[in-house]
């Protein structure tokens, strides 16, 4: 059997670009969704014509005309669609479903996940929790078609909550205070992600990940934000002021701030009061990634962090 051929839908997206990436690098024959929605942007164009150089196949489809996804479908055994869930299209998701139960043909559809798990965020804070329900009606109509799945999902981006100390407003790190959140000692899940992307490859021929949930926790990367607060004082030679913020004070701040302000401190709150990433044992529904593919030598957060000393 040849590796199976992938489609990437989002493919110039911020996980998306690394995703095609990654399945070039790992020899799948990969097609990538060439949108007419692309307009003027003249950025994701000359990305689109740098995969297509590196060897990946373009191919014209939009969501607005579902004969062009089945097409696209049919090209390819497993589908990938990494959109981001700022963009406010998870639902967009639900006509690839419907292209991919009418083309018949495809062994695995790997939807926009990649965060937390929805299936354990019913809880979650307003008004972020909408990208949560969204995800879980797109799962709910992959399972309701029948449709072979992989959800890839359980990690906080590094580029934003490992460059940043998990300080909110900034990509980059503190240089004198730091504001820790409550005792600054909740697991988090931080991970590469380009380690990411080559993980969600690894993932699409495997039958053990088959219509299962594939958790991105590695062991060295569950820290703290204290322990990645230290990595980056031991890194640069000085202790910066601690601040540390209650989770009441916490959730306070939310108060007059713009819609994407409240987004941010309800995930924050989830991810670093709450512990939502790692604070549950994976059981039978799901593996844990660096398990499955300890090939994969992924990047410590102490390396990471050197790119920004």
């Amino acid at each position: 059997m040849g590796k199976s051929k992938v489609l990437v839908v989002g493919g110039t997206g911020y996980m998306g670009r690394r995703i095609v990436k990654a399945s070039l690098a790992q020899g799948h024959p990969t097609y990538v969704l060439q949108r007419p929605e692309i307009g003027l942007d003249i950025d994701k164009l000359q990305m689109l014509l740098a995969f297509k150089k590196k060897g990946a196949h373009l191919v014209e489809g939009s969501f607005s005309d579902l004969e062009s996804l089945v097409r696209a479908v049919k090209l390819v055994d497993v589908v990938i669609c990494p959109m981001s869930f700022r963009s406010h299209n998870i639902l967009l998701q639900l006509q690839l479903v419907e292209a991919i139960k009418r083309a018949g043909n495809i062994k695995r559809f790997l939807p926009s996940e990649f965060g937390f798990d929805p299936a354990r965020m019913g809880h979650a804070l307003e008004p972020g929790r909408v990208s949560f329900d969204d995800k879980m009606v797109v799962r709910k109509a992959i399972q309701d078609a029948k449709i072979p799945f992989t959800y890839v999902c359980g990690a906080g981006f590094a580029g934003y909550f490992a460059s940043n100390l998990s300080q909110m407003g900034t990509l980059i790190p503190p240089k004198e205070k730091v504001l820790i959140y409550g005792d600054g000692n909740t697991k988090v899940s931080i991970v590469d992600e380009d380690d990411i992307a080559a993980y969600t490859i690894k993932t699409i021929d495997d039958p053990r990940t088959l219509n299962k949930t594939l958790y991105l926790r590695p062991p060295e990367n569950e820290l703290s934000q204290k322990q990645l607060v230290e990595m980056w004082e031991n890194l640069i030679g000085k202790k910066l002021e601690h601040i540390s913020i209650s989770e009441e004070d916490f959730l306070a701040s939310m108060k007059g701030m713009d819609y994407a302000g409240q987004v941010g401190v309800g995930h924050f709150y989830h991810m670093f009061y709450e512990g939502a990433l790692t604070n549950f044992e994976i059981g039978e529904e799901g593996e844990e990634a660096s398990k499955l593919y300890p090939e994969v030598k992924y990047t410590r957060m102490n390396e990471y962090l050197k790119n920004y000393a």
